[in-house]
């Protein structure tokens, strides 16, 4: 178990460290920061200066290291458009995108996951055909679509939710939260039920898929034969082995919640990390772009590296194959 901890956690720092590259690169091949910041107007003794204070006249090499160095304490430099520091804005809007995400994910588990087992054990029935129709208009239709028509059908013609915006949040620290009060939870529901339509829709295909395939295994006919209630061989057996290969394909999946959570927050002007990110692109923001790049992986890393972890702990045949080796 230590030896695949730590073979991962190894794969995990030099994917980090690809990452931090391709960032640093932002900063030497997307504009020059030092015109950002004094304009087109400065002269070249106040360019040569400023150079020299941000460290940009050093070699290549020297540059990356201290981006690294910096990157590893969280600190990217200060935003091109707003001239504060990106680590206290990705602080401020990091919870409203975490909080998207998660609604958004545990929607798409609760919901996507009977559904996907449904489909498999009731293949003919007129909810199962229905639940089919619905995940292939899921995975069809894209993410702003689903929320423009969202939009319209429930905030402007029926008036029941917010179209825009966080609602009334709650600071606990540095975190602020909008599912403590009602007005949080009253915004969230357009924009978390958009961000999880496509998860939902791909998590219950999966299953549905993996689902049918474990039906029409051996163990399963056998445990027919012993005379073992469909109860039983459905939840007891069939729903156990079919969560093991869906587990690591959904870790995945939510981790592309919070990376691909943009068009959402853009749709719904969702104060998060994604309307940060839009924002930066538009005014050409390279720090601000270059950490939310550096961000997103390293949450990619993380999700994956606890599903690495929680597949060898559920999947007995890893512990029985690495014993073996040994």
């Amino acid at each position: 178990m230590f030896a695949f901890i730590l073979r991962r956690l190894i794969q995990a720092v030099i994917v980090m460290i690809s990452v931090a590259f391709i960032a640093f690169l932002l900063f030497q091949y997307v504009g020059d920061p030092v015109v950002f910041l004094l304009g087109q107007d400065a002269t070249p003794d106040q360019i040569r200066s400023l150079r020299a204070d941000l460290g940009l006249d050093k070699p290549f090499f020297i540059q990356f290291g201290h981006f690294l160095l910096n990157a590893v304490q969280g600190e990217f430099g200060l935003s091109l458009r707003q001239g504060a520091k990106v680590s206290r804005l990705i602080a401020e809007r990091f919870p409203a995108t975490m909080e998207l995400s998660t609604v958004a994910a545990v929607l798409a588990l609760v919901l996507g996951i009977p559904m996907g087992v449904y489909s498999a054990l009731r293949r003919g029935s007129f909810l199962s055909q229905l639940f089919m129709t619905i995940s292939l208009l899921g995975v069809s239709l894209p993410t702003f679509l689903i929320g423009i028509l969202l939009i319209l059908v429930f905030s402007v013609n029926l008036g029941w939710f917010p179209s825009f915006g966080r609602g009334e949040t709650v600071k606990l620290g540095w975190w602020s939260s909008g599912l403590l009060t009602a007005d949080g939870w009253h915004h969230v529901v357009l924009p978390a039920i958009t961000l999880a339509i496509f998860q939902l829709t791909l998590i219950m295909r999966l299953v549905r898929a993996e689902m049918l395939e474990v039906l029409r295994t051996d163990y399963i006919k056998f445990a027919r034969a012993r005379g073992l209630s469909d109860r039983s061989i459905h939840f007891g057996h069939a729903l156990k082995n079919t969560l093991v290969p869906v587990m690591t394909i959904t870790g995945l999946q939510l981790g592309g919640l919070i990376a691909f959570a943009i068009i959402t927050e853009t749709v719904f002007q969702w104060p998060g990390m994604g309307l940060l990110f839009i924002q930066a692109v538009t005014f050409a923001d390279i720090p601000v772009m270059a950490a939310y790049l550096c961000l997103i992986a390293l949450i990619f890393v993380v999700i994956n590296l606890i599903v690495d972890m929680l597949y060898f702990v559920v999947d007995p045949r890893l512990r029985v194959g690495k014993a073996g080796g040994h």
